[in-house]
């Protein structure tokens, strides 16, 4: 009998197991590793988005964002058009340029600087043909300004090396001006005149006039958080650094500090003939008038709203301005009357850049976060469409039927209701400077938004932000894990949530010289209190990513790329390794996966109960902005990833042997 029983119960099983859909348990048995395992879905996200402007003989000249190949687009201020494109060749390093913040213009021809190959081009509007010049660093760097000396010289300022380079077109010499500060990584901003080439410092925060002939440095201005613009007229200087501008003499005397109120930082400045200043400001995107002595003066409106302003340029009482979503604005500014086009609109082949973050909804669409815009995939009948969003989206979340937005450089959480045609609406701005939000949760016991942030240049202050999504009520508990910015959060069980730490800062400066290792802190949701923190490898950095899964959290390190599992309970690290490099961590089907790029684009097994990563997918590329994800879609083993910078659907059953996309 008891034979009998057990003849019978193996039956059942064996008709039970046979019964399960094919991969959903991801075992050899159930699983389907048929057919090529990716399919594409064409751009993840299309863009027209710009960074550098400049005007000339009324052409606007603009440089692309992000996409492959980088363009130089030329626009015809008169019809409203974009009359040519031509592409940014690579330069001879081994680096290929995303865009340009750097333009001027000197002797009818446009100069170009570029990132992240940060090389010197010179384009000429009569012939069409852009060359490369001069390299001012290796792969990585940026040209973040260019200017012309009157008497057509150019001046660069560069990251990391932070130096002042001097190009000069008659006989193609280069050469830097040395250290300028030490420490410093970013001269943000340059102007000069006949005598001076003027840098503005971000790390150490200074305003420096620099000889041209001797070399010789003097500060004319120091502030904490920087300069990042600087405009010289005929006698005076006026630079921006955050919500201030400064306004001094080029002989370092009478200056002047001018609030244009919190919670507005200076973008660009534009000065007239007679040396009247033109401001725009972030996140806004209003306009403001500056004469020396006289009180600003706003304009009503912003010509464009909540937006960057790539550069400011006059013409006899028009004001035109570059956004940097991609679209150009003409404003009066005697009668304050102004139109808008959209590059794209306007003739702008139309990019593909990398992207900042995905998300897949509830119904299915797949959200992908850019530059200033979030396109929605309806990948059932291959369509999309394009939602214009005031910033860079680092993360989104879904709460009920909307998606909720954390977007960088403002530091605001906006609210997309796909049921109102898109409808956007600002939630918040994250306080104390909290504008770089790197990770965001939805907790749906307590109805909040999670928030993990760092602050902009070299502070390490991070912040927790718990957020009223309906509200905007917003509680910070800032510099929770002390002496350190936040890059990840993970929301685990009981109302606690797990935080991952940098030490370098939202700017990535040097660690803090008493606190050399990136720490997990677990903070209690119900009591407001961090409950424990610990460093649970030494002298990693960043922690690009935590989850917490059945009790064990698992963690990916940026800077020496590699993995951790620790037990929450004892905070005893169980096992840890390298990676090829790094991203984010997914937690689906009770399995662990992080997606990976640098060494072309990667997707591991993390766990649970692995000694080593196991290689689940390679050959994705290395095209994400911020850090690889993956969006799995419930029930299966497919998720979305990207595929080079194309939206792309991948089989990672963990029971296939190992996909290669190609």
């Amino acid at each position: 009998m008891r034979r009998w029983l057990l003849s019978l119960l193996a039956a059942l099983l064996a008709v039970l197991s046979s019964a399960v859909p094919a991969g959903a348990a991801g075992t050899a048995a159930t699983a389907d590793c048929t057919g090529p395992g990716f399919e594409r879905f064409g751009t993840a996200s299309p863009t027209g988005a710009i960074v550098g402007s400049v005007v000339h003989e009324g052409r606007g000249y603009v440089v692309t964002r992000g996409r492959k190949p980088v363009v130089l687009a030329e626009y015809d201020l008169a019809t409203r058009a974009v009359v040519r494109e031509v592409d940014i060749p690579d330069g001879p390093g081994p680096g290929s340029p995303e865009g340009a913040w750097a333009m001027a213009v000197s002797g009818g021809k446009i100069y170009i600087g570029t990132y992240v190959d940060p090389s010197l081009y010179r384009f000429d509007p009569a012939t069409g043909t852009i060359v490369h010049l001069k390299t001012f660093g290796g792969e990585g760097g940026f040209i973040w300004s260019l200017t012309a000396a009157p008497d057509g010289v150019i001046y660069a300022g560069t990251y990391p090396g932070g130096r002042v380079w001097e190009y000069n077109p008659a006989t193609g010499a280069a050469q830097d001006f040395g250290v300028l500060s030490s420490g410093e990584r970013y001269v943000r901003a340059v102007d000069a005149d006949a005598t001076n080439v003027y840098a503005g410092l971000l790390d150490s925060g200074k305003l420096l006039a620099i000889n041209r002939s001797t070399k010789a440095i003097r500060v004319l201005a120091t502030n904490p958080g920087g300069f990042s613009t600087v405009a010289v007229g005929r006698t005076r200087l006026r630079a921006g650094s955050g919500s201030t501008l400064f306004d001094v003499k080029t002989d370092g005397t009478d200056l002047r500090k001018v609030a244009l109120g919190a919670g507005r930082s200076i973008d660009a400045i534009g000065q007239a003939p007679d040396y009247t200043a033109y401001i725009s400001t972030r996140p806004n995107g209003l306009i403001a008038r500056y004469r020396t002595a006289e009180p600003l003066k706003w304009y009503a409106q912003a010509p464009k709203a909540d937006e960057e302003t790539r550069g400011l340029f006059l013409d006899g009482t028009t004001l035109t301005g570059f956004s940097g979503s991609g679209g150009v604005w003409r404003m009066d500014v005697e009668t304050e009357q102004s139109t808008y086009t959209g590059l794209l609109e306007a003739g702008l082949s139309e990019g593909d850049e990398r992207p900042q973050s995905m998300l897949r909804a509830a119904d299915g669409k797949v959200w992908v976060g850019g530059h200033f815009n979030v396109t929605v995939h309806d990948t059932a009948i291959r369509t999309k469409r394009s939602i214009w969003v005031p910033g860079e989206p680092k993360a989104l979340v879904q709460r009920g039927d909307k998606i909720y937005a954390a977007i960088y450089p403002s530091g605001r959480i906006v609210e997309i209701d796909p049921t109102r045609n898109d409808a956007l609406r600002e939630v918040t701005f994250l306080p104390s400077g909290q504008q770089r939000p790197w990770d965001m949760e939805y907790d749906p016991v307590t109805d909040r938004l999670l928030v993990a942030s760092a602050p902009l240049g070299t502070s390490t202050v991070g912040a927790l932000t718990v957020v009223d999504p309906v509200t905007g009520t917003k509680e910070p508990y800032v510099n929770v894990l002390p002496n350190e910015s936040l890059m990840s959060l993970s929301l685990g069980p009981n109302g606690i949530v797990y935080l991952g730490g940098d030490v370098r800062g939202g700017g990535g400066g040097d660690p803090a010289l008493w606190n050399s290792a990136a720490s997990v802190g677990a903070f209690d949701l119900n009591t407001r209190k961090l409950l424990w923190e610990v460093d649970p490898v030494a002298d990693n950095h960043t922690l690009q990513d935590i989850k917490v899964h059945n009790g064990i959290l698992y963690g990916v390190f940026k800077r020496n790329a590699g993995w951790f599992t620790m037990n929450v309970q004892t905070r005893q690290v169980l096992d840890k390794g390298t990676l090829p490099g790094y991203g984010e961590i997914e937690v689906h089907q009770d399995k662990v996966f992080t997606s990976t790029y640098f060494g072309g684009g990667n997707v591991h097994l993390l766990g649970p109960g692995l000694a080593d990563p196991q290689p689940i997918a390679t050959g994705l590329g290395d095209e994400w902005y911020t850090n690889p994800q993956l969006a799995f879609i419930p029930g299966t083993w497919d998720a979305w990833a990207l595929s080079g910078r194309q939206l792309a659907r991948l089989r990672l059953d963990p029971a296939c042997a190992p996909l290669t996309v190609t």
